[in-house]
C-alpha cells in the first residue's frame, strides 16, 4: 500500500507546528510514498515551504477557502494507493502510517482513522471532561478501544483509498471549517457518502495509528468550549439535511443515550467516593456541553425551516 500523506495549512501561526510534523513524517517506520503540502491562500508560507522541503511537493489550495478544498486539491494531486490526511498541528507517531498500512490488510476496508491525543498547553484543565475531546479535534471516550468499524473519521487523523475518494467527488466544498471557523462536520458527510457508494465496504477505526493534536491556550476556556459545541449542535443539524437522520444522527443518538450518562454518573461517584469537586465540575460540563449543542442543533433547524 503506497500512501500519499496529505497536510493541509493556512496560516504563519502554525508554521512552527507544521515544522516538526513534517520532521516526523520523514521519521516514519513505513515512509511516505509521497508527502503534499497543502496551502490554503497564502502564498508567502507556500514559498517559504518549498525552499525549506525541497522533497515535499507543497501546492496551492484551490479558489474556495477551507479545509476540504484543501483536501481535495492534496487528493487531486496525490498518486499513492491511499491518501493519508493529517492537520498541520497534530504530530503523528513514528509507527503511524505503518499502523494505518496494516488496518488495509483487508480489500473490504475503504477507510481507516487513527488515535488523536490532545497536546495540552499547561495539561488538562480540571474541568474538561474526556467525552468532549473532540471539542479540541481529538478522540474522546466512547470511541472503540480496539481496531473497529465506525460510521465516520475524525480529519486530523485519517485516510482513505484515493480510487474511492475521487469516486465520490471528494470533501463538499465550503461545508465545514474555514480558517478557525468551529463549524465542522466536513470529514462525516465525507464518510457517509463514501460507505454509501460501496456498502460493502467498512471504515476502521485504529487507535494505534496515533498523533499528538496541539491544542492552543484559546481552545482550552470555557467559552470556547460553549461555543465549539453550539457549532457542533449547528453542523450536525446541516448534515442532517444533507444525508437524513438515520445516517447523519446514528452515532449521536448513541452518544448522547450511553456515553453521556456514563461519564455523567462517573463524575457523581467519584465526587462522593473522593470527596473532591472537581468530578463533579466535570459532570456539570458534560450536561453544559450537551446543552449547547442542543441549542445550536435547534437554531439551526429553526433557520433552516425559515428558508424553506
Amino acid at each position: 500500500m503506497r500512501f500519499s500523506v496529505v497536510v493541509t495549512t493556512w496560516s504563519d501561526a502554525r508554521e512552527h507546528l507544521l515544522q516538526r510534523n513534517l520532521a516526523a513524517l520523514a521519521e516514519q517506520t513505513a515512509a511516505p510514498h509521497e508527502t503534499i503540502v497543502v496551502v490554503d491562500h497564502n502564498p508567502a508560507l507556500q514559498a517559504r515551504l518549498a525552499a525549506a522541503w525541497p522533497a515535499v511537493d507543497v501546492i496551492a489550495s484551490g479558489p474556495v477557502r477551507g479545509a476540504a478544498a484543501a483536501r481535495n486539491a492534496g487528493t487531486a494531486r496525490a498518486t499513492g494507493d491511499a491518501v493519508a490526511f493529517l492537520d498541520d498541528d497534530a504530530c503523528p507517531s513514528p509507527t503511524w502510517l505503518e499502523r494505518l498500512a496494516q488496518a488495509y490488510e483487508h480489500d473490504d476496508v475503504a477507510g481507516v482513522g487513527g488515535t488523536l491525543h490532545p497536546g495540552w498547553p499547561d495539561g488538562r484543565p480540571w474541568w474538561f471532561p474526556d467525552e468532549f475531546d473532540w471539542v479540541v479535534g481529538c478522540t474522546y471516550r466512547g470511541l472503540p478501544a480496539r481496531r473497529a468499524p465506525v460510521r465516520n473519521l475524525i480529519g486530523a487523523n485519517m485516510s482513505f483509498r484515493r480510487d474511492l475518494l475521487l469516486g465520490v467527488g471528494g470533501e463538499r466544498d465550503g461545508f465545514g471549517r474555514v480558517g478557525l471557523a468551529p463549524v465542522a462536520c466536513e470529514e462525516t458527510e465525507l464518510c457517509i457518502r463514501v460507505r454509501a457508494s460501496r456498502p460493502r465496504l467498512q471504515l476502521l477505526f485504529e487507535p494505534g495509528a496515533e498523533a499528538v493534536h496541539h491544542v492552543t491556550a484559546e481552545r482550552t476556556r470555557l467559552r470556547y468550549f460553549v461555543h465549539r459545541c453550539y457549532a457542533e449542535g449547528r453542523g450536525k443539524a446541516r448534515l442532517r439535511t444533507l444525508v437524513g437522520a438515520d445516517e447523519g444522527l446514528s452515532v449521536e443518538r448513541a452518544y448522547v443515550a450511553r456515553t453521556l450518562p456514563r461519564g455523567v454518573l462517573h463524575g457523581l461517584r467519584s465526587a462522593l467516593s473522593t470527596r473532591d469537586p472537581r468530578p463533579l465540575g466535570r459532570a456539570a460540563m458534560i450536561v453544559a456541553g450537551l446543552a449547547s449543542a442542543g441549542a445550536g442543533y435547534l437554531a439551526e433547524r429553526a433557520a433552516a425551516w425559515g428558508r424553506a
